[in-house]
């Protein structure tokens, strides 16, 4: 760490911070305002010129708040700071006028968002976008602008930048797209980086390109991080301090090595512990097959000219075949792009395929709609973002008997009493809650409304598509402990299609990997976690463990 020549103590503190959320233009007009919650009490926290702070927390604990509070980028109709001060180089950010707020944001200050396909505008190019940001704080021109913009985008490992300047966000896979966001929260030196969970949705490998970009560029910038996960593994490898963050409180801090090693509150040791059990299930080969895939391959038309004409085809699914065993689960990992997600929704039917498909030693390739939709009350998906998958405008008692009411079966009365049943059976059985909605609910309690909505149809397969991603890492435990009990339960075959080797680890009997449509390496968790065979396997778990002592591969995770 370089030394210190500035006169204020620290570079970045919160002292007694306080934030409150409410209509507060509602409470400045009546006589009986609405009530305002206040989500963060009373904060102190410092960071250092050059060091990277983890702030780390379960959903709701008020880290994004405390966050962008630097910036005073959340409305201020809806916010207020009822208390203390939030101090950069001694000036009190809470205080500051909007220009002077304008100077801050972009210049001494950047923000790498977590969602970069909603933080960036899907209708200016990548180009514009840039430039803005240059033409704002430097006063440059477009032209001006244009070869720092590509010297940015060639630092951040964008390949082929001269030619991506007038591409449009959604023509960028997700890695890129991160790539472009740390750029544009780079342009201009800032000697604060904010990064809001910038990996949660990349797969293993883009996410460890990402967590060494940010640490070689901090390195030749010399500006601080302050780092917002709720993935350990991340913490422990980007981090020089800690903070946890617990129901708007900071209940510890301190040095890493020291947080992992000896946790004081009981709250940082349940997010430690909550990751440790990495013991994969032993499969049992005398089960019987539930479903059996043979030489399966979902091929995506390339179509140009005026006439639209194929010239060539995308191989998603290249040829794969697997066994899935009742009672059990078969786990599909693999970079972004790699097949996993095509793969499942081909067995369920949703995309055309060729190749075999047996469920229940029924063979269901070329089978029409009718003749699916029985097998679908067989067969049920658990989506990624399960925000996004239930629907704002139904309760939870539609949402979940929705299925109930398609597959015409039982009266009103016995939908509504399996719907309760299926909820109880996933910890959310109040009767109160069939009239709430979706927006009402935490994402461990969505992602949960997600699974009896499922099990509500008495499956026998579910094709769990990055269900835990978005979530907590103790959200994370508690689902998958869930699932496990289910599984147990039920005789549930679960397909899980995860970037998390830990989660895979954690859950799967067999797993296959795939890169690029094909399957490079498939066989028994344990085995492959112990000893894979395969390079990209290989590198995959490097990427995945911290230390890697499961996969008994050298350390190569340090940025």
């Amino acid at each position: 760490m370089k030394a210190r020549t500035s006169p204020y103590t620290h570079l970045i503190e919160y002292r007694g911070f306080r934030a409150a959320f409410g209509n507060l233009q509602d409470t400045r007009k009546t006589a009986n305002p609405p009530p305002v919650h206040e989500v963060v009490h009373g904060i102190d926290l410092y960071i250092d010129e050059h060091e990277t702070v983890a702030l780390v927390g379960e959903s709701g604990s008020g880290k994004t708040v405390s966050a962008q509070a630097l910036m005073r980028l959340l409305s201020e109709d809806w916010i207020s700071y009822p208390g203390g001060e939030i101090l950069f180089e001694g000036r009190d950010v809470l205080t500051m006028d909007k220009e002077e707020l304008r100077k801050l944001r972009g210049r001494d200050m950047g923000m790498i968002f977590q969602e970069p396909m909603s933080s960036l505008n899907p209708l200016h190019t990548i180009e514009k976008q840039l430039a803005e940001s240059l033409m704002l704080h430097q006063g440059v021109s477009r032209a001006a602008a244009r070869p720092q913009i590509v010297d940015w985008l060639k630092r951040v490992g964008l390949h082929d930048a001269e030619h991506r300047l007038s591409a449009y966000p959604h023509e960028l896979s997700g890695g890129e797209r991160q790539r472009v966001m740390i750029a544009l929260a780079l342009l201009n030196k800032p000697k604060l980086l904010i990064a809001d969970e910038p990996t949660t949705a990349l797969d293993v490998t883009i996410q460890d390109q990402i967590l060494r970009l940010i640490k070689t560029l901090q390195q030749d910038l010399g500006m601080a991080v302050l780092f917002i996960t709720h993935d350990l593994g991340v913490v422990r490898r980007i981090a020089d301090r800690v903070a946890v963050m617990k129901d708007g409180r900071i209940i510890e801090t301190g040095y890493r090595d020291r947080i992992f090693s000896a946790p004081q509150a009981v709250y940082t040791k349940l997010l430690i512990g909550s990751g440790t059990d990495q013991e994969s299930p032993v499969p049992d080969r005398a089960a019987p097959e539930i479903a059996a895939v043979q030489d399966l391959k979902v091929y995506f038309p390339i179509k140009k000219g005026l006439f639209r004409r194929v010239t060539g085809h995308i191989k998603a699914v290249d040829g794969v075949s697997f066994t899935l065993r009742r009672g059990q689960t078969l786990g599909i990992a693999g970079e972004s792009g790699s097949g996993k997600t095509t793969l499942g929704k081909a067995l369920l039917g949703l995309v055309k395929s060729q190749g075999s498909i047996r469920i229940d030693g029924t063979e269901i390739q070329g089978f029409g709609e009718a003749a699916l939709r029985p097998l679908r009350r067989k067969m049920q998906l658990i989506f990624q973002d399960p925000y996004g998958s239930l629907s704002p405008r139904m309760t939870i008692e539609h949402i979940v008997g929705e299925g109930l009411l398609i597959h015409a079966l039982g009266s009103k009365e016995e939908r509504r009493e399996r719907v309760l049943t299926c909820l109880k059976e996933v910890g959310m059985g109040d009767e109160e809650v069939l009239s709430r909605y979706p927006n009402e609910f935490s994402g461990g309690q969505r992602q949960r409304i997600c699974i009896a909505r499922s099990l509500v149809l008495e499956p026998s397969i579910l094709v769990l598509d990055e269900p835990t991603s978005s979530l907590d890492r103790t959200i994370q435990f508690q689902v998958l402990t869930l699932l496990k009990e289910l599984q147990e339960r039920r005789g549930l075959s679960y397909i899980f299609i995860s970037h998390d080797l830990r989660m895979l680890q954690r859950l799967c009997h067999d797993m296959l990997i795939m890169k690029q449509g094909k399957v490079v390496e498939a066989g028994i968790t344990r085995e492959i976690m112990e000893n894979p065979q395969h390079v990209y396997t290989q590198e995959l778990l490097r990427t995945a463990f911290e230390g890697v002592e499961k996969a008994g591969l050298p350390d190569r995770t340090s940025p």
